[in-house]
C-alpha cells in the first residue's frame, strides 16, 4: 500500500460551542489528488486548514508525511493555497515570489528558474513585472499557485484554487497537479465544482462537518448507484448515513 501523505484521524473542530468537524476520517496516500468536495459552509476550509497546521484540532489527530500537525518544520514544506489570496499587492508578482523564496529558503540562481517555470505553468510570465494590484482576481488566484508550488513542496493544500481562472487554464493548472502527483507529490484540493471532483484520483464528500463518503470518482458513483458525481453527491447528502463512507473505503482497499 503507498504511504499515507495526509491523514485525519476521527478529527472533531468546535468554534466556541459550535461544532463545525464531525469525526472527519481521512487517508490520502502519497502521489495522489484528493478532492474534498461539498457546499460552501460544509467544513472544506476548516478540515484543509487543520491538516496544513493553522488550526489545532479539538479532538483526533492530523499528520503530514506521517509527522503529528501542527509542526512549524513541516508546515515549510507544504504548499498552502488559501481561498484567499495571501498576496502583497503593492509589489510586483516578481517582489513577491522574491519575498516567499525568501522565506522557503531558496537561492538567487534556483529562485530565478523556479520564478519563470510557475510564472509559465500559470501563464503569467507577461505580467511578472506588473504591481499585484493591476492583477484581476484570476490573476491573483494564479499567483497565488504560483507561489504555492515555488519552492517544490512534496505536499500541496489546495483551497478552491481555480476560482475564477478561465476554462482552458483550468485544464492546463490540472494536467500539471497530475503531473506533480506523478512525480510523487501529495495533493489536497477543495472544490464545489463536479467536473474537477471527477478529475480527482480520490474523492472525499462532504456535508455540514461530516463527511460521506471517501473513495475513487467510480467508487462513490457505485455506491450511490449514481451515473455522475452531482447525482452521488446529492444521494450520499439526502441519507447522510456514515455507512456510505466505509463501504467505499472498504472497496478501494484501504482509506
Amino acid at each position: 500500500m503507498s504511504e499515507v501523505g495526509i491523514a485525519l484521524e476521527n478529527v472533531d473542530l468546535f468554534f466556541g460551542s459550535n461544532q463545525v468537524l464531525r469525526r472527519v476520517d481521512l487517508r490520502i496516500p502519497q502521489g495522489a489528488v484528493c478532492g474534498l468536495l461539498g457546499p460552501s459552509g460544509c467544513g472544506k476550509t476548516t478540515s484543509v486548514k487543520v491538516a496544513a497546521g493553522i488550526l489545532r484540532a479539538s479532538a483526533g489527530r492530523a499528520f503530514v508525511l506521517g509527522q503529528p500537525m501542527p509542526d512549524l518544520a513541516l508546515m515549510a514544506r507544504i504548499g498552502y493555497m488559501a481561498q484567499s489570496d495571501a498576496l502583497y499587492l503593492n509589489l510586483t508578482a516578481a517582489e513577491n515570489i522574491e519575498f516567499f523564496g525568501a522565506l522557503y529558503g531558496l537561492r538567487s540562481r534556483e529562485l530565478r528558474r523556479r520564478a519563470e517555470e510557475v510564472m509559465d505553468m500559470v501563464k503569467l510570465s507577461a505580467d511578472l513585472k506588473k504591481p499585484v494590484r493591476l492583477y484581476s482576481g484570476g490573476m491573483k488566484r494564479r499567483l497565488s499557485l504560483a507561489l504555492a508550488v515555488l519552492h517544490h513542496p512534496p505536499v500541496l493544500i489546495l483551497d478552491e484554487p481555480t476560482v475564477g481562472i478561465d476554462p482552458l487554464l483550468r485544464q492546463d493548472i490540472w494536467l500539471r497537479l497530475h503531473e506533480m502527483a506523478r512525480e510523487g507529490v501529495t495533493i489536497l484540493v477543495t472544490t464545489h465544482v463536479m467536473d474537477e471532483a471527477e478529475k480527482c484520483d480520490r474523492l472525499a464528500m462532504m456535508r455540514e462537518g461530516l463527511l460521506l463518503a471517501t473513495g475513487t470518482p467510480a467508487e462513490i458513483c457505485a455506491l450511490a448507484g449514481a451515473d455522475s458525481i452531482e447525482r452521488a453527491f446529492l444521494r450520499l447528502s439526502a441519507t447522510r448515513g456514515e455507512t456510505g463512507a466505509k463501504a467505499v473505503t472498504t472497496a478501494s482497499g484501504g482509506r
